[in-house]
């Protein structure tokens, strides 16, 4: 990785033409900002690990009741393998393409901690601040600091559970980031600073600080931090108003009603492509595309927006994901380190997203599941899964495969898959 200039000046040039990070290795070089991606070998993964994920990926899609997804996998040294699957919709024959745009969900707050290093970088803002200082009506954080926010210590509960009725039947709802997080701030507080809890109130908290030591909206900070500099033009936090994702063509997303015996009706999904960024706002908001996704995640591994050897190192101090976590799975950062890979997964209304990459080769995996009724587990499992097949990957003509491996197997995330069913395939 070659970065040129100042942090500084990167953000002050925003409107200037910025490097194109493609997971193809062809670059176009900037003034302000140069970015090198590992080269990607031009061609297609083998056909026995594509009829392995293909496998997984049709799978997932059965029992998370999806009609369709959407894959990106890049190997560097072997090819990759970028498709989608499925259909739009039960019953609609429109066939999955992909170039769909859909939303991200948590790989959003990856960007959200991107903007705040980079503000702190450059001078703006103290990684140690007090959340009270920017944010109203949270008096009780005095101890919490803003780095805490983006490295889930804080300690504050989530609100998913609680506002999870209310996304589903007013997707167009507009709410303002603090009405949000409010049904999290109400949880009682966990161990602050020393353990991670899956926060989505934290999030939100954090992009209403941002906003205001700034005086520039979330959308606007997102676009100048991360994806002008990134080249991401597919990428963006759209605004509060509801609509489907952009640009055109979008990914259909829906949910599972419960039926009468608590049980999901797979066979009537409901559609929710049409709703509010504001659901997700800084903590899920953003919409993109795997293309875009995979460039991501390959430079968010990298840590490609920071000087080299920047300090404090994001990712350098992690914590156990949850209690009883395997040791290779821990989080800080705004993302969770599975195994060498770093990376993101979540679920917003309509989708299921995950995107992961290893930052010393470049391997990445990015998925996208049209129905969120399963929630965020399924994502992350099938791109464990994906992962897992795809690093045995041979070297292709001329190139020499790293030494790169993970700390679990396909079959554990197959079934893993299997276990986390809420639909069956059809009988035969």
């Amino acid at each position: 990785m070659h970065l040129r200039s100042s942090r500084r000046l990167r953000a002050a040039v925003v409107g200037a033409t910025a490097l194109i990070v493609a997971l193809t290795g062809c670059t176009s070089s900037a003034p302000e900002f140069t970015y090198d991606p590992p080269q990607q070998v031009n061609g297609q993964l083998p056909d026995d690990l594509t009829a392995q994920m293909q496998a997984a990926v049709e799978q997932a899609i059965t029992a998370t009741g999806a009609s369709g997804a959407i894959v990106g996998v890049w190997v560097p040294w072997s090819g990759e393998w970028v498709t989608g699957f499925g259909t739009q919709a039960k019953g609609d024959d429109t066939k999955v393409t992909k170039d769909m745009s859909f939303r991200i969900a948590d790989v959003t707050r990856m960007m959200t901690c991107d903007v705040l290093y980079g503000m702190a970088d450059d001078g703006k803002v103290k990684l140690d601040a007090p959340v009270t200082k920017y944010v109203s009506g949270v008096a009780d954080l005095s101890d919490i600091t803003l780095l805490d926010l983006c490295n889930g210590t804080s300690g504050v509960g989530s609100s998913e559970a609680a506002v999870k009725p209310y996304l589903l039947n007013t997707p167009d709802r507009v709410w303002a980031p603090l009405q949000l997080a409010s049904f999290g701030l109400g949880q009682q507080r966990g161990p602050a600073h020393t353990a991670y809890r899956d926060s989505d109130a934290g999030y939100l908290m954090l992009g209403m600080a941002l906003e205001r030591i700034s005086g520039e909206s979330a959308s606007q900070l997102i676009s100048q931090y991360v994806t002008t500099p990134l080249g991401l033009k597919s990428t963006s936090l759209p605004g509060a108003a509801g609509a489907v994702p952009k640009p055109a063509p979008a990914l259909k997303g829906a949910y599972l009603p419960l039926a009468e015996d608590g049980t999901y009706d797979c066979a009537k999904p409901v559609d929710i492509t049409e709703s509010s960024a504001s659901i997700g706002y800084t903590d899920s908001g953003v919409v993109s595309t795997i293309t875009d996704l995979g460039r991501y995640a390959q430079a968010e591994a990298r840590q490609a927006l920071r000087a080299k050897d920047a300090k404090p190192a994001r990712f350098a101090s992690p914590l156990p994901a949850a209690p009883g976590a395997p040791a290779w799975y821990q989080a800080t950062g705004g993302a969770y380190l599975v195994g060498s890979m770093i990376g993101q997964h979540g679920w917003v209304p309509g989708y299921a997203t995950s995107a992961y990459s290893d930052p010393a080769t470049g391997f990445t995996v990015a998925v996208t599941l049209n129905d969120s009724s399963a929630g965020s587990a399924p994502a992350a499992y099938l791109a464990w899964e994906l992962a897992a097949i795809a690093s045995k990957a041979p070297a292709a003509k001329g190139q020499t495969a790293p030494q790169f491996g993970l700390p679990f197997t396909a079959e554990q995330y197959a079934q893993q898959m299997t276990n986390a069913a809420i639909c069956q395939p059809p009988a035969q």
